[in-house]
C-alpha cells in the first residue's frame, strides 16, 4: 500500500511539472541576414521561421521541419504532434517554383538550417542536437542538404553536426518539380546532382527513412527509398534504417512516422549527451 501511495505521488508530481512547462511561439523570424531587403519581397514574405521552444528549459534539442508540396505549394507550420514534447520545433518557409527554381529552395532549405546552428543556443537550445526532418518535399530538401554539404559549407557548418537525418516520404532521386523545370515528365527517374542518392556517403550522420505502404504510396517512392538505403549500406554507411508504414498513403504517413520521429531525436540526443 505504501509504494503504492508512492508511485501515485510521483505520478501526479510528474503531470504537475509536465502541466507547468511552458512553450513559446516566435512567428516569422528572418533567416537570411539580408531578409528584409525590400527589393525582393517575395524572399522577404517567404524566407521566414517559427520557433517553438520550451520556455526556462535548458540543453534541449530541436527538429527543424520543413512542409510538403511538391515545392509548389504549402506553408511553413509547427505539427501538433511534435509540440509539448521537451524539445523545440522550428517550422521553416521556403521559396517555391516556379516562382524560383533550383537550387533556390534547397539553399532557403540551408539557410534555415544554418540559422538554427547558430541562434538555438540563445533561446537554451543544444547545437549539438539539431535533427532535420519534412515530409515529402520538405524530406527531399533536409536530403539533400544534409547528403551534399556544399550547401552548408557556405555557412562554414559541417553538415556533419546534424544530429540525424529524419525525412518522411522524401524523393531520393532528382526532385519531380525539378524535372518540370526542365521539361522532364515525373514519370522519368533522373539521379544528379539534385538527387539525394547522388551523394550517398559513409560519413553522414545517422538517417532515418520513412514512407509509406509501397502499394499506396507516390509513384516509386517506397522503391527510392529502399534503393536509398541499400546504396547508402554499401557506401559504408552503418546507420541508415528504412520503415515502411503499411496501411498508409502518401499523405497521411506523416500520423504513424511522428512516434518513430521523436523516439529518434530522443534516443539520438541521449547517445550525444552521454558522450
Amino acid at each position: 500500500m505504501k509504494q503504492l501511495f508512492i508511485f501515485l505521488l510521483l505520478l501526479v508530481g510528474g503531470l504537475q511539472v509536465q502541466a507547468q512547462q511552458q512553450y513559446v511561439t516566435l512567428k516569422n523570424l528572418p533567416y537570411y541576414a539580408d531578409s528584409l531587403d525590400k527589393t525582393d519581397e517575395y524572399k522577404t514574405s517567404r524566407c521566414r521561421l517559427d520557433l517553438y521552444y520550451p520556455k526556462g528549459a535548458k540543453n534541449y534539442a530541436t527538429v527543424v521541419w520543413f512542409h510538403g508540396g511538391g515545392i509548389t505549394a504549402g506553408n511553413k507550420e509547427i505539427p501538433k504532434a511534435l509540440m509539448e514534447k521537451g524539445f523545440a520545433v522550428i517550422g521553416v518557409g521556403y521559396r517555391l517554383s516556379p516562382k524560383v527554381k533550383a537550387p533556390t529552395y534547397i539553399e532557403d532549405a540551408a539557410a534555415a538550417i544554418a540559422w538554427t546552428f547558430k541562434h538555438i543556443a540563445q533561446y537554451g537550445g543544444n547545437n549539438k542536437l539539431i535533427f532535420v526532418s519534412g515530409h515529402s518535399a520538405g524530406g527531399y530538401l533536409v536530403s539533400m542538404v544534409t547528403l551534399d554539404k556544399r550547401y552548408l559549407q557556405k555557412y562554414d557548418i559541417d553538415a556533419n553536426r546534424i544530429a540525424a537525418l529524419i525525412p518522411f516520404s522524401p524523393q531520393v532521386i532528382t526532385h519531380f518539380t525539378i524535372r518540370q523545370e526542365r521539361g522532364i515528365k515525373d514519370t522519368q527517374p533522373i539521379i544528379d546532382e539534385y538527387a539525394p542518392l547522388y551523394h550517398v556517403r559513409a560519413d553522414a550522420p545517422p538517417v532515418l527513412l520513412i514512407t509509406g505502404d509501397r502499394e499506396l504510396e507516390m509513384l516509386g517512392r517506397y522503391e527510392e527509398n529502399a534503393y536509398m538505403a541499400r546504396m547508402m549500406k554499401l557506401a559504408g554507411h552503418k546507420r541508415t534504417r528504412l520503415y515502411e508504414l503499411d496501411g498508409f498513403d502518401h499523405g497521411n504517413m506523416p500520423e504513424p512516422a511522428f512516434p518513430l520521429l521523436i523516439k529518434e531525436v530522443r534516443n539520438i540526443s541521449k547517445e550525444i549527451l552521454a558522450k
